[in-house]
């Protein structure tokens, strides 16, 4: 087993508490001696440790020594201290080695945090941190003085015992420690398992957190135990409390004619659902109706969850709770209990199901002529997988061929109006899997989205944006009409800072994009995507483009979805799966009856956690793909398969494997032919003698040497 080093780390560092002291008090001189007293370090061996430090910062000229023994603060160094705030908060991004990066509160540079000045912050927490004076040409450093709020305190690893005590391992790669656990607290846990450990106190001078095993998960490699074991380590839960699904067991299944009598009848109305093969909540249905004048009626239809699941009630707690359903690769974990998400609020073929619509009279050029919002009750006709209906799209022939073409020809038109607008179309590979009957993958492909998923999508963004529309717009207020609170999902603009870099970096490979304006960029950006589409560097471009981005996340403060490239949008079309839907539904409703505003702070902190609950669903959703991904060549060691580079870097080169879209490093130690070194700017190596050249997007063949399950990390080899 690879273990994390329990050797004694440096002794903590007082160099920022020290520096303090003199900041604070820039005009005054202390000795070795004082600043002990001032900061409690009475024995000979702390003295030691302060003078050596002391002595280090006249070195760096952060102090002076006035005469001997005697120490004050470089004046040199006020003018600096004058322009920043000594103290910040931030967030840590915790490294292997034991240092850290805070990314400020405020925004601005990440501030340097070496491993001797972390203390006992984690990663993600958020923590005080001590600005040290900043040297020129130096980067921003400084030290954490406090952990303000420990956000993670139970990780997922492998116990170790020894006598009388255990470490566990964790499978965090940002968790730099073991975690000591006494035997008494190992609650049935047996060497080499995989357990769930909490962290209950962590003493002063001790170099490991000290925790209590509170869950045995089961043998590691065990595909249940591994998937168990990501949620586990986002703190997601495994199963519902007993009181949730007792609420969800009492909710009726049959509708009742006075509720049907309140709503829009479209159960006669030409309905269909079209969703992936494996699907069993279908959030959303599209009916259309041909007018007589040559116009379509089309609705889009999205399950009724509001009406089922209400505010105060376990339910909606534990809903709010877990803000969205996570799907790793062989499983979902749902958002709603099975019986409200794969029954009474599915939309499954044939039966009375309730609905919140918003229906658009469109011409055969797409334009929305008139549109409606409101509760309604439909009965799909037929559900179609996306397969199923793709191969009518190509055919032209199948059941319903003429409503689901008409539908796609609308469709069509919708996206290419989207991108002339000025909307980017991020390409995104999703890697699947076909597994064994234990979960083993033993075939690895990815979905393609074609005609019928783009169908599906472009009606979903018309119902998002136009209801976004309908209560953030001025345009459709009277006059007398406050703005109301309500769910928008926003995306910003790119960070000025690192578009420049990604430009330049584009530039060293012989691309470019026009920044002159939004729309420009926009078009430039679905230029690239399309230049680069089949090429080696097509993932490591595509990877960083959208780092350039913001985020898109939920918030009561509209400032528009650049990506999308609309003023207004929300989500709206999944309320089975994501909270916030459900609260854009409650809105909604609540607006169209004339209510007054909501209470914006309530609802913006639910937007906030519901982003914070999506950001944790889609790292577990991708750990679980990377397992998968690694434990497809676990039983192909030392078979060759062709790949391309994806990177390089002072560590090797990363290949990735056409078959599997896994990736794998390459380290200059096992390019045996020559000595190379890194050329950076180029993005590529150089083989000192030979001159022969590795770069980035070059298709090579490769071994597969080396797989680590522990670490989901693989060992390549350069074959002939």
């Amino acid at each position: 087993m690879n273990k994390k080093s329990r050797t004694k780390r440096p002794l903590s560092a007082l160099t920022g508490i020290i520096l303090s002291i003199f900041t604070e008090n820039p005009f005054k001189a202390y000795n070795y001696k004082q600043v002990g007293h001032l900061i409690g370090v009475k024995d000979k061996a702390g003295r030691d440790l302060l003078l050596k430090i002391i002595t280090e910062l006249v070195e760096n000229e952060s102090l002076n020594e006035i005469r001997k023994g005697k120490y004050m603060l470089n004046p040199e160094k006020l003018h600096e201290l004058s322009s920043i705030d000594k103290y910040i908060t931030g967030t840590v991004d915790m490294k292997k080695t034991w240092k850290a990066y805070i990314i400020p509160d405020e925004g601005g540079d990440d501030v340097y945090i070496a491993s001797n000045n972390v203390g006992h912050a984690l990663h993600d927490d958020k923590v005080k941190v001590f600005i040290f004076p900043k040297r020129k040409s130096h980067k921003t450093e400084g030290q954490i003085v406090e952990v303000l709020e420990r956000t993670k305190d139970t990780y997922v690893g492998v116990l170790e015992v020894s006598t009388n005590f255990g470490f566990v391992t964790t499978d965090n790669q940002s968790m730099p420690y073991d975690i000591f656990v006494p035997k008494s607290l190992f609650n049935g846990a047996e060497s080499g398992q995989k357990v769930l450990v909490k962290i209950a106190n962590w003493p002063e001078k001790s170099n490991n957190p000290f925790g209590e095993i509170i869950d045995v998960l089961g043998t590691p490699g065990d595909n249940d135990v591994e998937m168990k074991s990501i949620l586990a380590d986002y703190n997601f839960p495994l199963s519902f409390p007993k009181n949730v699904e007792k609420d969800a067991d009492k909710i009726p299944t049959t509708i009742s004619s006075s509720e049907i009598k309140k709503r829009k009848d479209f159960r006669n109305v030409w309905t269909l659902t079209i969703d992936p093969l494996d699907a069993k909540d279908f959030d959303d249905a599209i009916s259309l109706i041909k007018l007589e004048n040559g116009n379509y009626e089309v609705g889009i239809h999205i399950a009724d969850v509001s009406h089922f699941v209400t505010p105060g009630t376990a339910l909606d707690d534990e809903a709010l709770k877990r803000a969205t359903s996570v799907y790793l690769v062989d499983r979902v974990i749902p958002m709603l209990p099975e019986v409200l998400s794969n029954q009474v609020c599915s939309l499954r073929p044939n039966e009375d199901k309730l609905t919140f619509s918003a229906v658009f009279v469109m011409n055969n050029k797409a334009e929305v002529l008139e549109q409606w919002f409101g509760k309604t009750i439909i009965n799909s006709d037929r559900r179609f997988t996306y397969e199923e209906a793709q191969e009518i799209i190509e055919t032209g022939d199948g059941e319903y061929a003429d409503e689901i073409n008409v539908l796609n020809a609308l469709a069509t038109l919708l996206r290419k109006k989207r991108f002339n607008n000025g909307s980017i179309n991020f390409n995104s590979e999703e890697v699947k899997f076909k597994l064994d009957e234990t979960g083993k993958p033993i075939e690895t492909y990815i979905k393609e989205q074609k005609e019928a998923n783009h169908l599906v999508e472009e009606f979903m963004l018309l119902a998002n944006k136009k209801v976004a529309e309908l209560i953030g717009n001025p345009k459709h207020k009277t006059q007398n009409s406050e703005p109301k609170t309500f769910v928008y999902r926003i995306h910003d603009e790119p960070n000025p800072e690192k578009l420049n870099t990604f430009v330049q970096f584009l530039k060293k490979l012989g691309y470019s994009l026009n920044v002159s304006s939004r729309q420009t960029l926009a078009s430039s950006y679905n230029s690239l995507f399309e230049k680069i589409h089949g090429k080696g560097e097509e993932t490591m471009i595509e990877t960083i483009a959208v780092r350039t981005m913001a985020k898109a996340i939920y918030s009561t403060d509209n400032i528009g979805h650049y990506g999308l490239a609309f003023p207004f949008y929300t989500h709206f079309t999944s309320p089975i799966r994501r909270y916030p839907d459900l609260m854009v539904h409650r809105l909604l409703e609540k607006y169209l009856e004339h209510g007054k505003s909501a209470n914006k702070d309530v609802y913006e902190e639910m937007c906030k956690h519901s982003s914070d609950m999506e950001k944790k669903a889609t790292q577990a959703e991708r750990d679980s793909v990377k397992y998968k991904q690694v434990e497809f060549l676990l039983d192909k060691k030392g078979k060759v398969f062709d790949g391309v580079i994806s990177g390089v870097s002072k560590w090797g080169i990363f290949v990735q494997l056409l078959i599997s879209k896994s990736e794998g490093l390459i380290r200059f130690n096992e390019l045996k032919d020559d000595y190379y070194y890194l050329d950076e700017d180029n993005y590529r190596i150089i083989g000192r003698q030979s001159g022969n050249i590795y770069r980035l997007g070059d298709k090579v063949n490769v071994l597969v040497k080396d797989v680590d399950m522990e670490k989901r990390q693989l060992g390549f080899v350069i074959v002939d």
